[in-house]
């Protein structure tokens, strides 16, 4: 469906109830004005093109290499938005004009990616290594207390035995105190030890495992660390323990580092000596305080990129959108023999000739193009038999949106549902409590609409705003059925005067109708409020709903089938004149036409007849009598009647039309074969 151009009145009022008559535009464009004088159309927004390469895959298209370009960049700018968004960086709507063309663009985005690409990844290698000193240096802290802690032990113990020996306790002496540990050959072994940190979910499965790899021969020191750590290579807080693990041998070295790295452990160099542990420590934090100013640095540069990204992001995405949407256009034109012109097909409404002439001259001045492009036009019309005069079917311009994809020239149904569904809503919502709740969200829209208009919505916010001035009709109307029904919060009041109704005797205090007389006038609007709270009252309530509604349907339904009538009389269709409105028209109304008049004269008579019964038996016994269930004289031939017109006009709509169709089908196809 086409667009109209909102502004600047280019286009003249259309009829609301009809869509525009439209022609068969055909355009010869050179080759270098051709991108101008698509992107002019297309602003225009007049001209539906066709697509003459339907046989044609997209890959062999002429412009296939311009639009996987801009598919390109609307990749980078994609890449742009994921890092706007995890910076929290939101993309700001500005109407600046941006002179600025594709091929500049695309530079621009490429240099701009390779730079974010560049400073993602140098950020993350410094967020890792400042990750891993943050664990070296708690791997430093944990582990040096162990030290000091046996270091303590050895003192007091080596002052202990010194201590006895002054004391001549010779006898207690071990016998290989000043003897190296022995292993089994009889040489001295030297103790190693590790240093990390180990998940603290998998701690007590690493100590187990350790202890049975080594036999036992292994000795493992742990500690928690207090506050979770981010984790150097999958970036998540995770929390851990420092461990430190002693061993002997070469062998059960090998098999503790294989145990680290299959439980994810970070192993970190450690210095047994105390001095060195501080050193160490030391050059740590030194090193911690540099990568936190790179870091920070890094960080705002990254946030002022992202911020000038967010300031021009939605113009270049426009401009990206724009650019692949003409060379999509492009590709569905056609070459010429001489291959220095391209040939178009499209659509526009009769009107929008002069518009679409001054676009096509306008494009071949700024594109300094030598030759003019050539512009022919073909009106669509009917023959007198109905057919249309241009074989393909004409695309539909409709100012305001349809129920569905409309035929062309066809009734616009759009126009009365505006009316009628907001009061088929009403009917159903009444309460004219709910509907001034309804009707101030409305006025908020309203008012502050032009504000609202330049935001960016969310979906429900968009939709609500969307449609403000038709729930604004939905409130008014439920206002309306809400004073009917007397119905505020489902709570009734005597607005327009007193019920007609008041109490005989004390009889009536319970919830029934039996002991109330009518003491005056009837009620003035609505229905009387004596009737809430009442044991009848769902009865009485819910049969006043249905039979409106019934009424409100059927009025609606001969709305259609009139609306149907109007279109067989525009396009001359005899065959849908006799063989589906007047049948249609018939049988609605021989049925449920018909159960709407007994409402109407039960309402006006009070009668007590059970219209249920009526209809039912209408179709069972038609020519029985109806005894108390007689609402007029002769009820009994006119429902006899009615139901032999719904019986005829069930085949009359099903089975002349078809052959018809098939006949006249035929007959085109004679006459274009012959």
């Amino acid at each position: 469906m086409g667009e109209v151009a909102s502004g600047g009145g280019c286009c003249p009022p259309m009829d609301l109830f009809r869509s525009e008559p439209m022609q068969l535009v055909q355009l010869i464009i050179p080759i270098e004005s051709a991108h101008r004088t698509v992107s002019y159309l297309g602003d225009l927004g007049l001209l539906q093109f066709k697509d003459l390469n339907a046989e044609k895959s997209p890959f062999q298209r002429t412009y296939a290499t311009q639009i996987k370009r801009c598919g390109e960049m609307a990749r980078k700018l994609r890449f742009f938005k994921e890092q706007m968004l995890k910076a929290g960086v939101s993309p700001k709507i500005s109407t600046a004009h941006v002179d600025l063309n594709i091929d500049d663009l695309d530079v621009k985005l490429t240099d701009i990616e390779a730079e974010l690409t560049e400073m993602n990844a140098n950020g993350e290698k410094l967020q890792r290594t400042y990750n891993e000193l943050v664990e070296y240096k708690l791997v430093l802290q944990k582990a040096g207390e162990f030290f000091q802690s046996a270091q303590s032990r050895a003192i007091e113990q080596q002052r202990e035995y010194e201590s006895r020996q002054l004391r001549g306790e010779s006898m207690e002496t071990p016998l290989l105190q000043d003897q190296e540990l022995l292993g089994d050959s009889g040489k001295p072994v030297k103790l190693g030890f590790l240093a990390g940190l180990v998940p603290r979910e998998r701690s007590q499965a690493f100590e187990r495992i350790l202890f049975r790899a080594t036999r036992g021969n292994v000795f493992l020191r742990q500690a928690v660390v207090e506050d979770p750590v981010i984790d150097p290579v999958s970036g998540e807080k995770t929390e851990k323990n420092v461990f430190v693990v002693f061993y002997a041998g070469e062998k059960a070295k090998a098999k503790i580092l294989k145990i680290c790295d299959a439980f994810g452990g970070d192993r970190y160099p450690f210095a047994e000596e105390l001095g060195k542990q501080a050193q160490m420590i030391k050059e740590v934090s030194g090193r911690l305080s540099e990568l936190k100013t790179t870091i920070d640095a890094g960080l705002l540069h990254r946030e002022n990129l992202l911020q000038a990204i967010g300031a021009q992001f939605e113009q270049w995405n426009l401009l990206v959108r724009k650019e692949k949407s003409i060379y999509h256009t492009l590709n569905m034109l056609s070459l010429d023999v001489t291959k220095k012109c391209l040939v178009a097909e499209g659509w526009s409404p009769i009107f929008a000739s002069k518009q679409i002439q001054d676009a096509l001259e306008r494009a071949a001045i700024d594109s300094n193009s030598q030759v003019g492009p050539a512009h022919h036009h073909y009106k669509c019309g009917l023959s007198q038999k109905g057919f249309l005069l241009v074989s393909i079917r004409p695309a539909v311009l409709l100012k305001n949106i349809a129920l569905k994809v409309a035929k062309y020239q066809e009734a616009n149904p759009t126009v009365y549902t505006i009316v009628t569904f907001p009061f088929l809503f009403a009917v159903m919502f009444g309460d004219w409590g709910h509907g001034i709740c309804l009707l101030l969200g409305a006025l908020y829209f309203i008012i502050r609409e032009k504000k609202l208009s330049s935001q960016k919505l969310d979906d429900i916010t968009e939709m609500t705003f969307g449609g403000r001035y038709v729930i604004m009709l939905m409130a008014l109307f439920s206002i309306y059925t809400g004073l009917i029904y007397n119905e505020f919060f489902s709570v009734p009041f005597e607005l327009f005067g007193p019920s007609a109704y008041a109490c005989r005797d004390l009889s009536c205090s319970d919830a029934t109708i039996s002991g109330l007389v009518k003491v005056r006038r009837t009620y003035p609007f609505g229905v009387d409020p004596v009737w809430h709270g009442t044991r009848s009252e769902l009865p009485f309530l819910n049969s006043l709903k249905m039979k409106m509604s019934i009424l409100l349907g059927v009025a609606q339904m001969n709305l259609g089938i009139i609306m149907s009538y109007c279109n067989a009389l525009f396009f001359r269709s005899n065959v849908n004149v006799w063989c589906q409105f007047i049948p249609q028209i018939i049988f609605l109304n021989a049925l449920f036409g018909y159960l709407s008049l007994l409402i109407i004269v039960k309402w006006c008579t009070g009668s007590q007849a059970d219209l249920y019964h009526i209809m039912i038996y209408m179709f069972l016994s038609p020519a029985d009598d109806l005894g108390e269930n007689q609402l007029f004289v002769g009820q009994k031939y006119l429902q006899m009647t009615l139901l032999l017109l719904a019986l005829i006009a069930v085949p009359w709509m099903l089975l002349p039309k078809p052959f018809i169709l098939k006949k006249q089908h035929e007959a085109v196809c004679f006459l274009l074969n012959f």
